[in-house]
This record gives structure tokens, sequence and C-alpha cells, in this order.
């Protein structure tokens, strides 16, 4: 039987400042995509925080978790 927190899924980033970069990111362990995601800024000191959209990409018919969601941009976090 196969788990769900050891799968992971591309997440799309759809604007904001990380427009049209994408990440790898595990599934909770419900199975659920992340809800919000922040991502470390490469000058440090800040995170970049996305929320998930309705926007999901399948494999196949037959998959049942998705292989890509979008994320749009939320806010900057200062450390």
């Amino acid at each position: 039987m196969e788990t769900t927190s050891a799968r992971s899924y591309t997440a799309k980033l759809i604007d904001g400042p990380l427009e049209g970069k994408t990440i790898s990111t595990a599934f909770l362990d419900s199975g659920d995509p992340q809800p919000l995601i922040a991502i470390p800024a490469e000058s440090g000191g800040k995170r970049f925080s996305y929320a998930r959209t309705a926007g999901l990409e399948f494999a196949g018919d037959s998959s049942e978790l998705p292989t890509a969601v979008e994320y749009r941009y939320r806010e900057t976090l200062f450390d």
C-alpha cells in the first residue's frame, strides 16, 4: 500500500515575486496539498508566502492525487 506522506507534487507560483517558478513540496499527512507555503528569499531575512488556489493538474484520469497545484502570492514575511 502506498502512503501519501511520502509523495510530493509541484507547486506552481502563478504571480508575485516568484511568478513562473515551481518547487517540489510534500502532501500533508491527510493527502491534501499544503494550503500555504513559505519560500525563503535568496537574499535571506525574508520569506514569500503563497496560498493554494483551485488550480490542480493530474497525471491521468485514474490519478487520485494532483501532480501540480497552483499557488498565489500573499505576502512577504520578514524574519
